[in-house]
């Protein structure tokens, strides 16, 4: 059964930050270090340093002929079956990396020379160049490394959707990297049918399809191989007579080079170490490729019955027919935590519910990471030079227009380290042209950017989607900022 069903959260994949796992079955997705790189938000940032630390420590010890230091940190890459998430299609049952595996796959790594040699420089690139590693041993071993990260995910995430925790469990074993050592904590922990869980953003994962020891053969290396064979007019260049009696010389097949190039070694990794020994710079190009092209995966590929169109409709109802007032301030929060991860997913990401700020005085119905690498989000932040790495969002179930203390009360939760960019989230307005009036003072006074965004908004954008017509809702806050920020 999936999380959304199990604590009857009335929300779809699209409305969710996280993979909405089945708890009895894997889902084919990996935790994907290579893609997590790629983005540029805090929490990506964040795991990416972790990743690079632990991995970093082993290129460092297996470098300096530590054999056994380097051997030992494999001790703690157990199996970790609490994300779900693999090849299996029965009972979840991670191919971690413990036990005998694990003193296998490091043999591998030692034996490949790819550290040594230089091959290999992020954990990721094991998956290219080292026997017996591929996508689901990369993510197992990026879970457990990232097990710190993804509690206080889960967490944050459990507290958002009021899914309860149960106190005083073991973490499992983390990479701390304050002190590059694993360690372990008692926390509180999600668990499901006597199962430790661990939820893992939508921003995280993969098919693993983008940045693979397949690609880079097929595309790269075989491609290159191509041309040296044409350029060198080597014996296995073809000859084709046109009409007219004109030739032409083509390069060999990518068949005939697996067979003549790359099945001469055991395996094609160790044909790949080879080919990049003596050419770098193809895998130093391709990793920059699939970097550029490196984009999240849809709610769609996520959950391949995900019907946008329906899920439009049925949230503008719920919109419509939810009463404004105190009594279901809750019912309106939740409601646009899931209409704000619909729309502005991947954009804006990792959602955390009434985060506290100057020392808990002060608290914000939700921030969410500025995730965008182009667009509004991107625009504010990279362009005009408004600070704005998290986006704060307050959500107002008034009957009334926000006054003075809503547009306060935002601002008090903004500043240049933590972000000057606001989205004030309400019911209703009887005066547009006021509240623009209001955004603008604030912007002239602090150079904070407040958006006033009204139910008739939001409904409009979800119509948007409904029509596909998705780059309408970025117009929609550039036409916005445009009006507040002076020209």
């Amino acid at each position: 059964m999936k999380i959304s069903k199990k604590f009857k959260l009335d929300k779809t994949q699209a409305e969710l930050d996280f993979v909405d796992i089945d708890t009895n079955k894997d889902k084919g997705l990996y935790l994907d270090p290579f893609f997590i790189a790629t983005r540029d938000n805090h929490l990506c940032i964040e795991a990416t340093k972790t990743i690079k630390s632990f991995f970093g420590k082993i290129i460092e010890l297996i470098r300096d002929d530590k054999f056994d230091e380097a051997r030992s940190l494999f001790s703690h890459l157990d199996e970790p079956n609490e994300t779900c998430l693999g090849v299996s299609r029965k009972k979840p049952q991670g191919k971690g990396v413990s036990g005998d595996t694990a003193k296998k796959i490091f043999q591998n790594i030692v034996n490949s020379r790819a550290v040594k040699t230089g091959l290999v420089d992020d954990l990721e690139d094991t998956a290219i160049f080292v026997d017996d590693i591929g996508p689901d041993r990369v993510s197992d071993m990026t879970t457990n490394i990232l097990r710190k990260l993804l509690l206080k995910y889960t967490k944050n995430q459990c507290e958002l959707l009021d899914i309860p925790l149960q106190g005083n469990k073991s973490s499992g074993y983390f990479w701390e990297i304050s002190t590059n050592t694993w360690n372990i904590e008692h926390t509180s922990r999600l668990i499901i049918d006597e199962k430790p869980i661990l939820l893992v953003p939508k921003i995280f994962v993969s098919f693993h399809k983008n940045f693979s020891a397949q690609k880079y053969l097929q595309h790269d290396a075989l491609n290159f191989l191509q041309n040296d064979h044409l350029n060198r007019d080597s014996s296995l260049v073809r000859i084709r007579t046109l009409k007219g009696g004109k030739i032409k010389k083509e390069p060999p097949t990518k068949t005939k080079l697996r067979e003549v190039e790359v099945n001469i070694f055991d395996s094609e990794k160790e044909f790949l170490r080879d080919f990049t020994l003596k050419h770098k710079d193809i895998f130093h190009d391709f990793k920059e490729k699939r970097t550029k092209s490196a984009t999240p995966v849809s709610n769609e590929d996520i959950d391949t019955d995900m019907n946008e169109k329906e899920i439009t409709s049925y949230l503008i109802s719920k919109i419509k027919e939810l009463p404004t007032g105190g009594i279901d301030a809750q019912k309106y929060h939740k409601l646009m935590y899931g209409v704000l991860e619909f729309v502005f997913f991947p954009n804006l990401t990792n959602p955390v519910k009434e985060k506290e700020i100057n020392e808990g005085r002060k608290r914000v119905d939700i921030m969410m990471d500025n995730s965008a690498q182009k667009g509004f989000f991107y625009w504010i932040h990279n362009t005009v030079k408004i600070p704005a790495p998290y986006i704060y969002i307050e959500c107002k179930n008034y009957k009334d227009d926000p006054q003075n203390p809503e547009y306060d009360q935002i601002s008090g939760r903004l500043s240049v380290n933590r972000g000057n960019c606001g989205l004030l989230i309400f019911r209703k307005t009887e005066d547009r042209s006021k509240l623009i009036n209001k955004s603008i003072d604030f912007y002239k006074d602090k150079k904070e950017l407040i958006i006033p965004i009204y139910d008739d908004v939001v409904i409009d954008l979800l119509n948007k989607i409904f029509e596909g017509k998705r780059e309408k809702i970025d117009e929609y806050l550039f036409n916005s900022a445009r009006e507040i920020i002076p020209s």
